[in-house]
């Protein structure tokens, strides 16, 4: 990136104040992340951005883009709008077209997060590629994406995350995908849709900005996709994963149109994710030898399924930024496939369920007995007085169960500390509102 003020003021339709002339080669919205030549996006919110100028200056941002109702004398050089998100989009939508590579876009209850870097691995054997970093999946991290890609860019790779009905329309359009993927239909944010197939409608709107002649990816055994109306003309299907799929801890193999492939990924459920990312790369040209290739080693997210260890050497299985019924059963099934180490289970609280939670949690129960932990640690209200009492009218002679509160963590931290042996296996997941990787920050080594 390299923008000139003039170049932001058009782009966002606002107004020059200073005289200097920076030259503009980022952006960034929270003071604490600004580097050296960033416009620095005064956000409105929670926490005023504006009262955070100094900071971004002193990091080094040499611009600042602000709104109208704001008085921000010299501090530095900036461009006025009368919204500064609106501003930040607009930002976006230009730098976009400037770059103009081809978009791949990706949502879904579960699974988005791996697929974009199972795709992003793939495009990237042929392609300048580029992909949402963490989480940046929202109005505000799509367009930070947007403008974080470097200016070769061929093939941008965006996630995009949902929480109420008109959102992904939105972030669609904005990006204007050449292909979009939906992985899934679950029951993430039942507490906004109330139900699976408001959920679906929802997902489907991905394709609002999807380019003319664009290709669209979705589920073969998901009827509520399937069998919606208007779907694109290049609409395809993936999936279901293969029967004769051979599951490790740390690896998992399948075969696909005559080709093996192996995903270094506990579960067959991501061969689902891997089957729409080789679509992704066979409609860009790529031969499905060099997808396997791109897909034995590819790098997944932090805290996404991810395989750590402990101090005391014990095997860690992080998957603490997200969690929903669906994805959180699919992870206990694989790991009741394996016998080679004791496991320990540590669940927290799935969020965003509504008035369904505590049945969906209580409903947990038949996989967690599955999997046959020696230990159960239950976080927070909705874990411990649904799934809780669930596990405790079966036989569990040989789990224990401990029960902790969201302002627990650091007990929980603790007793994990003293109870885990070398030989264990320790699988945490929970929504991110549970902070769980406050615990895993104090019980994994080094992982550098």
């Amino acid at each position: 990136m390299n923008l000139s003020l003039k170049t932001v003021a058009q782009a966002t339709q606002g107004k020059i104040q200073g005289f200097e002339n920076p030259v503009i080669t980022g952006v960034a919205f929270d003071s604490r992340q600004v580097q050296p030549g960033d416009l620095f996006v005064a956000l409105v919110g929670e926490n005023d951005g504006h009262a955070y100028l100094d900071q971004a200056k002193k990091a080094g941002a040499v611009a600042a883009l602000v709104q109208d109702d704001h008085q921000v004398g010299a501090v530095l050089p900036a461009v006025s709008v009368a919204d500064t998100l609106v501003g930040l989009q607009d930002l976006a939508k230009a730098y976009l077209a400037e770059v103009s590579p081809k978009v791949v876009a990706i949502t879904g209850s579960n699974g988005k997060t791996t697929t974009k870097d199972m795709v992003a691995a793939i495009l990237a054997q042929k392609y300048q590629t580029f992909k949402t970093p963490e989480n940046f999946n929202n109005e505000i991290g799509l367009p930070v994406t947007i403008l974080s890609m470097p200016e070769n860019t061929e093939v941008l790779v965006l996630e995009m995350g949902m929480d109420r009905p008109g959102q992904l329309t939105f972030l669609s359009q904005l990006a204007r995908p050449d292909v979009a993927i939906i992985t899934m239909i679950g029951e993430a944010h039942l507490e906004f849709f109330h139900t699976r197939a408001n959920i679906a409608k929802a997902k489907l709107e991905i394709t609002a900005g999807l380019k003319s002649g664009g290709l669209l990816l979705i589920p073969a055994d998901e009827p509520l996709l399937t069998e919606a109306s208007e779907l694109p003309a290049e609409t395809k299907t993936f999936g279901p994963e293969p029967t004769n799929c051979q599951e490790t801890l740390k690896e998992t193999k399948f075969v696909d149109q005559g080709q093996k492939f192996a995903i270094p990924l506990l579960g067959r459920y991501n061969v689902r994710n891997a089957l729409s990312a080789i679509r992704v790369g066979q409609a860009f040209g790529l031969n499905l030898e060099t997808i396997a290739t791109a897909l034995k080693n590819f790098a997944l997210t932090k805290n996404r399924t991810q395989m750590l260890t402990a101090q005391n050497g014990a095997l860690v299985i992080s998957d603490v930024y997200n969690a929903n019924p669906t994805a959180t059963k699919e992870v206990l099934q694989a790991l009741a496939q394996e016998e080679t180490q004791d496991l320990v289970v540590v669940l927290g609280d799935m969020l965003e369920l509504g008035d369904q939670g505590p049945a969906l949690h209580a409903g947990l129960k038949d996989a967690v007995l599955a999997a046959q932990p020696k230990a159960v640690y239950l976080v927070g209200d909705l874990m411990v007085n649904n799934l809780g009492p669930a596990l405790l009218k079966s036989d569990l002679s040989q789990t224990k169960i401990y029960n902790y509160q969201k302002n627990e963590i650091d007990q929980l931290t603790d007793d994990l500390n003293q109870r885990l042996q070398a030989n264990d296996c320790l699988f945490l997941k929970a929504s991110h509102g549970i902070h769980l990787e406050k615990v895993l920050d104090k019980i994994i080594a080094n992982q550098n």
